[in-house]
C-alpha cells in the first residue's frame, strides 16, 4: 500500500525512521507542506526560509536519485495532507514526531482522520524517556544531563533505504521557486554563502568538526577562533540526526575530550522537554516576577533608538555590535557573543527579552522554538533554569576575557586600527590612539548608548521593585 512521508524539520533520508518505515511498507509519496498558518506568530523567519529553500532543493535531488518526487504543498498541514490522502485513497502517513505546540496540534488533527505513525528522530532520547524518580520531567539541565547519560548512547544511525518505490501516478505539486523563500529586494543573504544546506552539507560539516572536537571545550568561548561546530542549523532543519552527530563525534575518543560538546547536543533535548511542559515558553516568563518588571517603553524615542541600535550593531559596545552584525550578515552568531548580546539588551537597555527573541527568530538560520525560548529566558533570568538576573555580563570585561579583538576587527572594521587593549573599550582610549586609528567617536563609531554602571543600577532597581 502507498503511504505518505510527511517531512518537516527532518529533511534527510539517512537515519530517518519515517522514511525507513514507509519505504519498507510499499510505494511512498514524499510531501512537504509550508504551513505558516498553524505556526502563527512562530512561522519561519526570513533566514530560516532562505535555508529551507536550499534544503528542500537538496532533499528533492536526493529523492530523484531514488526515482521519487518531493510534493510541495502550502497551507494548513493536516488539511493539505488529509485532502491528498483522501484523493489518492491513502490511509497511512509516516512522520517524525515534533514537539512544538503547533506541530503537536497538527499531529493530533491528522491522527483523527488517518493512520498517523509517528517515529523518533529529532532528539537523542524521546521526551518521557528521562524522568525524575517521581516520574516527572526535569526542569534543571544538570540533573537532566546526568540522567540522560544513563540511556545513552543513542542507537547506531541507520543508512538511507537502498530502495524506495514510486507510486503508479504522482499528484500535483507547487513549484519551489513560486514560494519566494529567497530574499530579492534587497537580497540580504549575500553573506550566507558560507553555508551548504542539505544532508550532504551537514555530513561534511560534521566530519570536519569531528577532526577538531578536542579543541571545543576550551575554544568554544573564543569568538575570534572557528572552534564551534556550526551544526546547529543542520540539526534544526533535520538534515542530520543527533544520533549520527553523537556517534561520529564520540567514536574512538576519550569522554573528557567530547563531553562538553555532547552536553551541548543534549541541551536540545532539554529545550524540547521544556516546551512540552510549558508550551507557551516562547512568550511567557517562567518566573512570575518578570511579568511585573518595569521594562523600557518602546513607544518612547529613546526606547526605539536603543532597540534599533542593538538590532543594527550600533550600541557603542564593540563585542555586542560585532555579534549583531555577524548575525545580520550570516544568519548566525557565536554562542558566547549571543549571551553577551542578549544580556546587554535585557539588562543594560532593560528591553524585554521577547523583543530579542523575536529578532533572533527572524535573523537566525538555526532558530528553534525550544532552544530560542530557553536561551533567552536563561539570559533574562526569567527561565525555570536561568542565569540570575543580578549577574550581568559586562561587555567591557567579557570582550578581552574571551580574546575577541580579531572578531571585532572582522565585524566592526571601523575599529580595526585600534590596539588589542583599546578595541574592546574605544571610549576609554586617548585621543592620540583614536586619531591614529582613524576613529571619531560619535561619527565613525558611536558613543556607548548607556553607561554600564548606571545601566546596572537601573536594572537591579527595577528587579527589586518587581520582586517586592
Amino acid at each position: 500500500m502507498t503511504s505518505i512521508i510527511w517531512f518537516r524539520e527532518d529533511l534527510r533520508l539517512s537515519d530517518q525512521a519515517a522514511v525507513r518505515a514507509a519505504a519498507s511498507a510499499g510505494p511512498v509519496i514524499p510531501v512537504y507542506v509550508l504551513d505558516d498558518q498553524s505556526a502563527g506568530d512562530w512561522k519561519m523567519g526570513g533566514a530560516q526560509r532562505w535555508w529551507l529553500h536550499h534544503s528542500l532543493r537538496s532533499l528533492s535531488a536526493d529523492l530523484r536519485e531514488k526515482g521519487l518526487k518531493l510534493i510541495l504543498l502550502r497551507g494548513e498541514a493536516s488539511v493539505k495532507i488529509g485532502a491528498l490522502a483522501d484523493k489518492l485513497g491513502i490511509e497511512t502517513v509516516h512522520a517524525i514526531d515534533h514537539h512544538e505546540p503547533w506541530w503537536k496540534d497538527q499531529q493530533e488533527m491528522l491522527a483523527e482522520r488517518l493512520d498517523l505513525q509517528l517515529h523518533p528522530g529529532r532528539l537523542l532520547a524521546e521526551p518521557g524517556t528521562v524522568t525524575t524518580k517521581a516520574g516527572s520531567l526535569y526542569k534543571i539541565f544538570t540533573p537532566f544531563w546526568r540522567a540522560l547519560q544513563e540511556v545513552l548512547p543513542p542507537p547506531e544511525p541507520q543508512r538511507r533505504p537502498a530502495r524506495m518505490d514510486a507510486p503508479d501516478t504522482w499528484p500535483g505539486s507547487d513549484d519551489l521557486d513560486d514560494w519566494d523563500l529567497l530574499p530579492t529586494d534587497p537580497d540580504w543573504s549575500t553573506g550566507f554563502d558560507e553555508w551548504t544546506p542539505g544532508e550532504a552539507g551537514a555530513s561534511a560539516r560534521l566530519h570536519d568538526f569531528a577532526d577538531r572536537v578536542a579543541d571545543y571545550a576550551d575554544g568554544r568561548n573564543l569568538p575570534s577562533e572557528d572552534l564551534t561546530s556550526r551544526l546547529s542549523p543542520h540539526l534544526h532543519m533535520g538534515e542530520i540526526s543527533p544520533a549520527k552527530v553523537w556517534h561520529v563525534v564520540a567514536k574512538n575518543r576519550q569522554w573528557q575530550t567530547v563531553e562538553t560538546f555532547l552536553s551541548e547536543l543534549a541541551w536540545r533535548d532539554f529545550c524540547a522537554q521544556t516546551i512540552l511542559t510549558f508550551p507557551n515558553y516562547g512568550d511567557t516568563p517562567g518566573r512570575d516576577q518578570f511579568r511585573k518588571l518595569d521594562w523600557t517603553d518602546l513607544r518612547t524615542s529613546e526606547g526605539k533608538a536603543h532597540l534599533k541600535a542593538w538590532q543594527t550593531g550600533r550600541t557603542g559596545y564593540p563585542i555586542v555590535d560585532a555579534g549583531m552584525r555577524q548575525l545580520w550578515a550570516t544568519g548566525w552568531m557565536h554562542n558566547r557573543v549571543r549571551m553577551i548580546a542578549a544580556q546587554f539588551l535585557i539588562k543594560h537597555l532593560l528591553i524585554r527579552w521577547q523583543e530579542g527573541e523575536r529578532w533572533f527568530w527572524d535573523c537566525l538560520v538555526d532558530a528553534d522554538y525550544g532552544s530560542n525560548a530557553q536561551n533567552w529566558q536563561w539570559s533574562a533570568g526569567s527561565g525555570i533554569d536561568s542565569h540570575p538576573f543580578h549577574r550581568m555580563m559586562n561587555p567591557k570585561s567579557q570582550s578581552p576575557k574571551w580574546e575577541s579583538a580579531g572578531y571585532i576587527r572582522e565585524w566592526v572594521p571601523e575599529l580595526s586600527g585600534l590596539s588589542d587593549e583599546n578595541i574592546h573599550i574605544p571610549w576609554e582610549a586617548d585621543d592620540e590612539a583614536l586619531a591614529a586609528a582613524g576613529v571619531t567617536l560619535g561619527d565613525t563609531y558611536p558613543e556607548p548608548v548607556v553607561n554600564h554602571g548606571a545601566a546596572r543600577e537601573r536594572a537591579l532597581a527595577a528587579y527589586r521593585r518587581a520582586k517586592s
